[in-house]
């Protein structure tokens, strides 16, 4: 029987960045993955990364972190995470006043810089300049998402890490219930973003983490159509969609139910290979499995990029659908779960690629006994409800 110092559960780049710093401690690790092919939230990430949008020290201190990390990761992951640096614009829709826009942005660590139509559509060309009032540009990190997750996974399988293709049923006292087998620990660390609340809860354990589903398309690579910029609004409705679907906590117990309305946050990145990412639609749907009207969530998509981005509304692609994880007060959950020996989770990361290098290595260092105050006051007991249900 084999028994492990921890087990990770899902590897997208929650997991496989905490998976990756355990190894490195020389901790017996084991990263447990659902889907051979990879179908999450990292999946169908935009890959951005927003240095700049620290609003508290906290958030400030991390997302430095953050940058100092990534500057440094593709050489010591010994792969390419395709960091770069690229120009964000958040474009002003055209019944938007300008300077309200901008001001919303002033509580930020580096605040955006006020276009006007003709200065944004100099700096991306492919914009349609009849739906806007403005654009705000800051500069922006950049990664491909994908190809950064695999780095940590085969740098912690160079570590000695060992990984399982299988489904995660239940976390119970020192061990780990798949659909193959159970697996025996000392520790356990759920990263499994949208599903970490479904997961818990079946391990009778409920937590203030929630979800959304988010619908986006993908296309092949491209050589005929150039984004130079990673476009958003600047009136960003995810953030209000989460914070409005959260309000009664119980909604969220109750099957089938759609907490709020839908939104759609139009926007766009191309990769290094030519291939783009739009979206987005986000749904506040208390089921994770719910199913989604595909052709009109595309159709939808469509429109709403073909506003903004003409040229890229009408590239051939596919759409997917993901989770997103997210807490109530917009910060992840991490450390121990209270009155469950072991058991830890690392989760909640609504927009996760810039904090979660420093934050997993924080969190190896906090395990081995090193005091953490970023990692005490992002505990899951700082919310009152975060118990066990016997």
């Amino acid at each position: 029987m084999k028994t492990y110092d921890w087990i990770v559960v899902g590897a997208g780049i929650t997991g496989a960045a905490i998976a990756y710093e355990l190894a490195k401690k020389g901790c017996k690790v084991l990263l447990l993955e659902q889907n051979a092919t990879p179908d999450n939230a990292t999946r169908y990430s935009y890959g951005g990364l927003a240095f700049w949008s620290g609003t508290t020290s906290l958030t400030r201190q991390l997302c430095d972190e953050g940058r100092a990390r990534h500057g440094i990761l593709s050489q010591e992951l010994d792969a390419d995470t395709e960091f770069r640096e690229l120009d964000l614009l958040l474009t002003i829709s055209a019944d938007t006043e300008p300077a309200d826009a901008a001001a919303s942005y002033t509580r930020f660590a580096i605040p955006p810089k006020l276009l006007s139509i003709k200065e944004a559509c100099e700096l991306e060309p492919l914009l349609n300049q009849e739906d806007l009032a403005g654009a705000l540009t800051v500069k922006h990190g950049h990664i491909h998402p994908e190809k950064t997750t695999e780095a940590y996974i085969q740098a912690f399988v160079r570590a000695g890490g060992e990984m399982e293709i299988t489904q995660v049923l239940q976390i119970l006292q020192k061990k780990v219930k798949t659909t193959n087998e159970i697996y025996y620990t000392a520790n356990t660390v759920v990263c499994a973003g949208g599903l970490s609340r479904q997961l818990l809860k079946s391990s009778g354990i409920s937590t203030k983490l929630y979800f959304t589903h988010a619908e986006m398309i993908e296309t092949p690579p491209m050589v005929d159509v150039q984004l130079r910029t990673l476009v958003m609004p600047a009136n960003l409705k995810r953030f209000q969609l989460e914070a409005d679907s959260t309000k009664n906590d119980q909604l969220w117990e109750q099957p089938g139910l759609e907490l709020v309305p839908p939104i759609v946050d139009a926007g766009a990145v191309q990769f290094r290979d030519g291939s783009f990412r739009f979206g987005q639609i986000s749904r506040a749907l208390s089921d994770p499995h719910a199913n989604v009207n595909l052709e009109q969530s595309e159709a939808v998509l469509r429109a709403s990029i073909r506003k903004i981005l003409p040229k890229v509304g009408n590239l051939r692609g596919t759409w997917h659908h993901c989770l997103v994880s997210f807490s109530s007060d917009a910060l992840p959950l991490i450390g121990l779960i209270p009155e469950r020996q072991g058991v830890y989770v690392f989760s909640g990361f609504s927009n996760p690629l810039v904090i979660v290098p420093p934050l997993a290595q924080r969190f190896a260092d906090w395990v081995f006994g090193m005091e953490d105050e970023i990692i005490t006051k992002l505990s899951p007991v700082r919310f009152e409800n975060f118990s066990e249900r016997l």
